[in-house]
């Protein structure tokens, strides 16, 4: 298994070892030839103090659905005019089958996805009677420039714009929750695969019209998992001597999962559902029981299922048939 895990990633021969970036300038107007250590640990500690100002949503009024695809302006203004239009794809279950209470799922998917990635996970909800609405991730399909092959920016070797990137993917989130609950619907689930899943993560901790989680892939730590994970062996290599990766992990605190976990219950028991892959060399083991643990910890409403598989290898029969089915009678269940 370890075995597919590698050849798959190597199938991806267009990874770029970007050069180091403290990208300041992303998290602060004002930066005058300060430490960069300092500047990045104030921002973790007021971010860590108030996480519902920095995850806050403003009002959106430019919300235009035409056809199957849902536009607005993205909450975080970036360099990447691109980037600033957010979309999403809706999948409406059709009246006869829709359940009762209306119900829906936002759906996020991997590091650079493709379009129709996760296309076939809203048409099983539709299936089950849900609606479903797919995000675009930032710097993804239509949002990504044109001088990027990859959706770079989400997460790289620049320690400010992560940040940034990754705030604006839980703002767009709760955006698509925010959308959704306009158009009438009661009960709301979420679903994350990867880099979605801890951006889903996140938007659960802090929008209380979320109903139920499920969580594709788990880690605790942003920084751990670019740091050691197989997938992110060229962030490893540009982020070189830099930094350490505990420094790493202060700085992307509050674009990480595990620091999180204590907010869930404050919104009321909310069911989640981990699916965790036993031979993940992408999302390390060791992260995963870690992140487990501290869930159990504080008693979440928390179920675990383990597959025979990989990070990779969850994308391909007959693992990809299980986790939707694991995934589908979960919805089901608690939406």
């Amino acid at each position: 298994m370890h075995g597919r895990e590698h050849a798959a990633h190597e199938r991806d021969n267009n990874r770029v070892v970007r050069p180091f970036e403290w990208g300041l300038q992303f998290i602060s107007d004002h930066v005058n030839g300060d430490d960069p250590h300092q500047v990045l640990r104030n921002h973790t500690e007021q971010a860590m103090a108030c996480s519902d100002d920095f995850y806050a949503l403003a009002e959106i009024r430019d919300f235009q659905l035409q056809g199957d695809r849902l536009t607005w302006t993205s909450a975080v203004n970036t360099s990447a005019i691109e980037n600033n239009l957010a979309h999403a794809r809706y999948f409406p279950v059709q009246a006869k089958r829709a359940r009762n209470p209306r119900s829906a799922v936002v759906v996020l998917p991997q590091w650079n996805a493709k379009p129709e990635s996760h296309v076939e996970a809203c048409r099983i909800f539709n299936f089950i009677g849900m609606s479903a609405l797919r995000l675009t991730l930032p710097y993804h399909e239509e949002r990504r420039p044109s001088d990027l092959q990859r959706a770079d920016h989400l997460v790289s070797t620049n320690v400010g714009r992560t940040i940034q990137s990754m705030r604006q993917a839980v703002l767009d989130t709760r955006a698509a929750v925010k959308w959704l609950k306009e158009q009438g619907y009661e009960r709301i689930g979420i679903l994350g695969t990867s880099v979605g899943s801890c951006i889903a993560f996140l938007a659960f901790a802090h929008e209380p019209d979320i109903n139920a989680g499920t969580f594709n892939h788990v880690s605790g730590y942003v920084a751990d998992v670019a740091w050691r994970g197989l997938s992110t062996r060229h962030l490893r290599q540009g982020f070189a001597e830099h930094l350490t990766l505990e420094e790493l992990r202060e700085y992307w605190t509050p674009i990480s999962p595990v620091p999180f976990i204590s907010h869930v219950s404050r919104f009321g028991p909310r069911p989640m559902r981990f699916i965790a892959a036993r031979y993940d060399l992408t999302f390390p083991l060791d992260l995963t029981h870690e992140t487990i643990a501290e869930a159990r910890r504080h008693h979440l409403p928390l179920d675990v299922v383990w597959l025979s598989c990989g990070h990779y290898t969850m994308a391909s029969l007959p693992w990809k048939a299980i986790d939707a089915w694991k995934i589908a009678t979960f919805m089901r269940k608690h939406l």
